[in-house]
């Protein structure tokens, strides 16, 4: 049958509701920051504004987060992190990034001005702890972005914030993988000034392409409209206040933003179902080691994040998995950590982060689908299961790397 790593699931009564959106804006020619756009930045605030039903039925009232939320709809998840960055001020200053992060959150504060710092990582949740953020914290750190990796949210997360405001520094999360997670029943979101969200294709919610700033600072939004518009003060004027671009979201992009975003519970839902029996699945085996949720988090699992034996080469299990099994894997969280991309080079150079290079040397994404069956599941554990016995059957770790070649 085959497992993709991927698969973007739009039922037919979303896409009728989708075309009808779609047939209804080409009608009335409003393409740009119109209702659509509005509804999909309300329904998105308040979804991630409200107690999880995790936390409501444990009773958890009292660590709700901001109680007025507010989303500024974007062209990516990249400009939204951008025009975040932009509006805190980190020109010619520091910006600290964990190094296990994409290309983008490096580029967004390079491209604001800033200068990236990379950080080493807690190996339990691939996010910065306290220990390497106090670690990589500058005299002249502007921000720091704590970026949720695969849907994890870092029980260290209140204390990253409050290590910022000691240092003068300003939170900001990158929460392009977290839509739903919570920590505490706190919504990804909700921990830092401001966050940035993708809705690139592959996400838990897709606009196809886009992004989403969220902030309890109304001053942080009314920022986010002007930048993301050219730096206009006013969308009708040619009146320009910030160095901004075009960063809008279109009418159709959030017309299916806004329809998927339905889903979002419902393919959390079956997501963590998912997981829950890969994680049963792989507790015999003794060869993967999952990458477990922090005590108080409720992840999306947008990645099942989990850690080869030492020695393993990644790419023969992956192709072993591929062309044994018809089971695909793809989007490491991220196999080159940002120091060591040649692009960064400058940035990165000289730098020695043992943590952020091992787990990204060592680590797969299992497939996990909002409509995963239960025969998927089972051949990707089969697959593994089979691969895991060939491994040993290779011989020493020093041997197993060499089986790829």
């Amino acid at each position: 049958m085959g497992v993709q790593p991927a698969r973007i699931v739009f039922p037919e009564t979303d896409r009728k509701e989708i075309a009808a959106a779609i047939s209804e804006i080409l009608g009335t020619g409003t393409l740009t920051l119109g209702p659509y756009t509005r509804r999909f930045e309300e329904e998105f605030a308040a979804v991630h504004g409200e107690l999880s039903a995790v936390t409501r039925s444990a009773g958890l009232s009292a660590v709700r987060g901001p109680a007025a939320l507010t989303a500024v709809a974007t062209a990516s998840g990249t400009s939204a992190l951008e025009i975040l960055l932009r509006a805190v001020g980190v020109t010619g200053r520091d910006v600290v990034i964990p190094a296990n992060t994409f290309y983008a959150t490096a580029a967004a504060a390079i491209n604001a001005g800033a200068r990236p710092v990379f950080a080493d990582i807690d190996p339990a949740t691939f996010a910065l702890s306290k220990q390497t953020l106090a670690a990589a914290l500058t005299p002249d750190t502007a921000a720091v972005v704590l970026v949720h990796v695969g849907g994890l949210i870092t029980p260290d997360a209140n204390d990253l914030a409050q290590i910022c405001r000691d240092a003068g520094a300003v939170l900001i999360e990158d929460a392009a993988h977290a839509h739903g997670s919570t920590m505490n029943g706190r919504f990804a979101g909700s921990f830092g000034a401001g966050a940035a969200f993708s809705f690139y294709p592959t996400k838990v919610v897709t606009s196809a392409e886009g992004g989403m700033i969220l902030t309890a600072s109304e001053e942080l939004a009314r920022e986010a409209r002007i930048y993301r518009d050219q730096g206009k003060g006013s969308f009708g004027a040619n009146h320009h206040v910030r160095h901004g671009y075009a960063w809008r979201m279109s009418e159709p992009n959030a017309a299916i933003g806004l329809v998927h975003l339905r889903s979002m519970e419902k393919s959390i839902i079956r997501r963590r179902e998912v997981a829950a029996e890969y994680t049963a699945g792989l507790a015999g085996l003794g060869f993967l080691q999952p990458l477990a949720e922090p005590p108080g988090c409720r992840s999306n699992f947008y990645k099942y994040i989990a850690l080869l034996p030492p020695g393993v080469d990644r790419a023969w299990f992956k192709h072993e998995l591929a062309t044994g099994h018809d089971v695909r894997l793809a989007g490491e969280v991220y196999d080159l950590p940002l120091h060591l991309q040649p692009v960064l080079a400058e940035s990165g150079r000289a730098l020695s982060l043992p943590v952020a290079e091992e787990m990204c040397r060592r680590h797969v994404c299992l497939p996990v689908h909002s409509d995963m069956g239960a025969d998927e599941i089972a051949e990707v554990l089969a697959a593994v299961a089979d691969v895991a016995k060939l491994a040993g059957e290779v011989g020493e770790p020093g041997e197993r790397a060499c089986a790829s070649r």
